[in-house]
């Protein structure tokens, strides 16, 4: 069985289910004006799949995808220069695709990741995995 984040929110099925209390989860703040819950992370295959909300105004910095990026906005819209995402679409980033987003008016969104992306100012990597 791989192994992946398991919180005091996570209930393990005799299967392997994990069944994920999102509620009773407490929220992170990895970056100003983002909250997060890693809904799940696997270390060794860097994959992630995280809850995020955003206050109005918050911009994540300009940084490039290591991996494939997929986001779907449940509520408000994040935008960068090549579009928008309002609630209820979707978004695909390739790696190699390199942006700063937006969301004017806040957003709650689920992002997927396969991979790393790196702040160009900083260079750190989000989400990172353990090694």
């Amino acid at each position: 069985m791989k192994e992946v984040t398991v919180t005091a929110a996570t209930h393990l099925a005799p299967s392997g289910s994990r069944y994920v209390d999102v509620v009773a989860m407490p929220w992170q703040e990895p970056f100003p004006g983002i909250r997060t819950k890693v809904l799940y992370k696997d270390n060794k295959a860097k994959e992630a799949t995280m809850l995020f909300e955003t206050h109005p105004g918050t911009v994540i910095p300009e940084h490039i995808h290591g991996g494939v990026e997929w986001a779907f906005v449940l509520e408000g819209t994040m935008e960068d220069d090549e579009g928008v995402v309002k609630a209820g679409n979707f978004v695909y980033r390739p790696p190699g695709s390199r942006h700063s987003v937006r969301t004017p008016h806040g957003a709650k969104y689920i992002g997927l990741f396969h991979g790393s992306a790196r702040a160009v100012a900083s260079g750190r990597l989000f989400p990172d995995y353990d090694e």
